[in-house]
């Protein structure tokens, strides 16, 4: 029974705290960009890009990820290092999903045609248990979470801001 207890309490809290994300979603995003959630990007082969500023991707970044920024997001600097099909399937993070929206819709208006928004971003993969890593490809426990505010967001994993 008490297994029980604490698998409900557990549900709730997800569900809870993922209602809480979706409300700052339905205020910032457009919803343009279709939704990729950290457990099906996992298993997923991907281009990541991430759309943070390069502070923030030398704190940590997901593996392989392409740091295109935000501020000074550059679509043709960007297509550049994007394969020539379109169609190939590209996941845009930031911190929550917000900066990624807009870059990943730009994509999508440049013709590609497989563009995905990573559900809150590298806090909800950190979140996750999944691995970040430093700029010499080292694991680490330190995530830039763009500001305070933001860093209520991340529940596991060192805060930088």
């Amino acid at each position: 029974m008490k297994k029980i207890f604490f698998l409900f309490i557990f549900i709730n809290s997800v569900s809870f705290s993922q209602n809480k994300l979706d409300k700052l979603f339905n205020k910032f995003n457009k919803n343009k960009v279709p939704y990729i959630s950290v457990d099906t990007l996992v298993i997923t082969k991907a281009i990541l890009l991430d759309a943070r500023e390069t502070k923030e991707y030398n704190v940590s970044h997901l593996k392989n990820a392409i740091c295109v920024g935000y501020d000074y997001f550059d679509i043709q600097k960007t297509i550049e290092k994007l394969p020539k099909d379109k169609s190939t399937k590209i996941v845009v993070y930031c911190s929550l999903g917000i900066r990624s929206e807009i870059v990943a819709h730009k994509l999508i208006k440049e013709g590609y045609t497989n563009v995905y928004n990573l559900y809150g971003g590298i806090l909800e993969w950190k979140n996750n248990n999944f691995q970040v890593v430093d700029t010499l490809g080292n694991e680490t426990e330190k995530v830039h979470t763009f500001n305070k505010d933001w860093s209520k967001w991340l529940k596991k994993g060192k805060t930088v801001y």
